[in-house]
């Protein structure tokens, strides 16, 4: 029967995709874990890979094609020993038509980046990339659509559960009941996916609810695109050039705006005296080992998680079920990038020393650039840091990024007048603004987390112990 690959789902933001480019052609013989085609997310570049042996008998999707919605079937693949006369009347199970390809736009990367944690929604790929659905119980009439079912994980007429080796070594060391979870891969087949998706199932927050695409204002619903809706507000058309949303500013657009609506938030400054810290910092660098050096960025990250971790109900998250409290301090930079911004992840920060977190930051913001970082390596976080104090910001106020309780702001540090026993005098100091998720993370808790990151600030060493 033939086996629908699918367009799959890289992140858990991910609603459509550009497909970029075809590696192989229809009529190629193709096995597991062979490259099929390069997929542009909203972060990233990635490939996806092949789960199953047989011949890519017809491609759904053209190259080139933008806007693919996940889910949506993108080819075919026959098994090795089956004619290609199945293929005559074949319709996809269960899925829209196929638009017609329209240009994606054009990636200034062309980076391919395998993602074997890559978590795609409902089925997936054996190692992360593209998705295969079930295929259909053999029968000599085609099922309806209403028929299209998976028997999953639960035994067979045999007693046996299918699963593929991979599957079952993971669900074994995570302790996972094979008989209770559902497979989404050929014939029902457990694969890696599903195993994560279960272990995920209690932990993972619930997505925000979709933002209306409607925008509502003083003038009432806006219809019909960007010119018709400056027009409205006064602006006439050709006095400005509209350049179309990508899928990262959509994103960010989309996220964003769920959390400044959504989440009652509160702001907490606090100014820190940093002339210890840049001195700190220097004689770490004439000591450092070669290709290590140090940045403020470095320390704040350090002195963050050593905060978190003192003070544990600040490293807290909200669910509707209730107050998740972390057991590591991950911490989340904002990292500037063509069109937007991502935040990689230095995780167990609270573990690392600043030699390591130096090296590790550097690494990730130059992959994050290059859009060739991983899902797991900008997904998730307890916390966030965004640092613009080396474009001259003096403060400033980061919305919180979900489904995490806090997010710091760091300003520039700059010399100022201060009073010291009773004296002036001139101090480097730095403004930090820490926004709260009022749910998770009360004013007093706000503050005592201020209050530990400002000694660890002024007084670097402690940061040693």
């Amino acid at each position: 029967m033939p086996i629908e690959i699918l367009m799959p789902a890289l992140s858990p933001t991910m609603e459509e995709g550009n497909l970029t480019k075809w590696l192989v052609a229809e009529g190629a013989e193709v096995s597991s874990g062979d490259v099929l085609a390069e997929i542009e997310t909203d972060k990233a570049t990635m490939e996806i890979e092949a789960v199953e042996e047989g011949v890519l008998t017809k491609i759904l999707v053209a190259e080139g094609t933008a806007g693919v919605k996940v889910n949506a079937p993108i080819a075919v693949l026959l098994e090795e020993d089956e004619d290609a006369s199945v293929m005559d009347g074949y319709v996809s199970g269960g899925s829209a038509p196929i638009a017609a390809p329209v240009p994606a736009e054009t990636s200034q990367l062309d980076s391919r980046l395998r993602t074997p944690g890559a978590l795609p929604a409902g089925r997936g790929n054996e190692r992360g990339g593209g998705e295969i659905e079930a295929s259909q119980p053999e029968t000599k009439t085609p099922p309806s659509k209403s028929a299209h079912t998976r028997d999953g994980g639960y035994p067979d007429k045999s007693g046996r559960i299918k699963v593929s080796p991979l599957a079952k070594r993971i669900a074994k060391e995570k302790g996972l009941d094979l008989s209770a979870i559902k497979g989404s891969g050929p014939k029902g087949r457990i694969i890696k996916v599903d195993i994560e998706n279960a272990r995920l199932a209690t932990t993972e927050a619930p997505t925000p609810p979709p933002i209306p695409e409607t925008t509502t204002t003083e003038l009432g619903p806006l219809r019909g695109g960007g010119a018709d809706y400056l027009e409205k507000l006064g602006i006439p058309v050709g006095s400005y050039d509209l350049e179309p949303l990508d899928g990262m500013r959509r994103i960010i657009a989309k996220r964003l705006t769920e959390s400044a609506r959504d989440i009652p938030h509160f702001p907490l400054n606090i100014d820190c005296e940093i002339d210890a810290l840049l001195s700190m910092r220097k004689e770490l660098n004439t000591q450092a080992p070669e290709g290590v050096k140090i940045s403020v960025n470095d320390m704040l990250i350090r002195a963050c998680a050593i905060a978190l971790k003192q003070v544990p109900d600040a490293n807290a998250s909200f669910t509707p079920d209730g107050i998740a409290y972390h057991h590591n301090a991950d911490v989340a930079v904002a990292v500037a990038i063509d069109g937007g911004l991502i935040t990689p992840i230095i995780r167990e920060a609270q573990n690392k020393g600043l030699s390591i977190i130096s090296t590790e930051m550097k690494d990730l913001a130059t992959r994050a650039r290059d859009r060739k970082l991983k899902p797991q390596e900008f997904q998730g976080g307890t916390f966030s840091i965004s640092n613009l104090g080396m474009m001259g910001i003096d403060s400033f106020q980061s919305i919180i990024n979900p489904p995490q309780g806090m997010i710091l702001s760091v300003g520039a540090g700059a010399q100022r007048p201060v009073v010291r026993d009773e004296e002036m005098t001139i101090a480097t100091m730095m403004t930090v603004t820490l926004t709260c998720d009022h749910r998770v993370v009360d004013g007093a808790n706000g503050a005592q987390w201020l209050s530990v990151f400002k000694r660890l600030i002024e007084k670097p060493v402690t940061m040693m112990l």
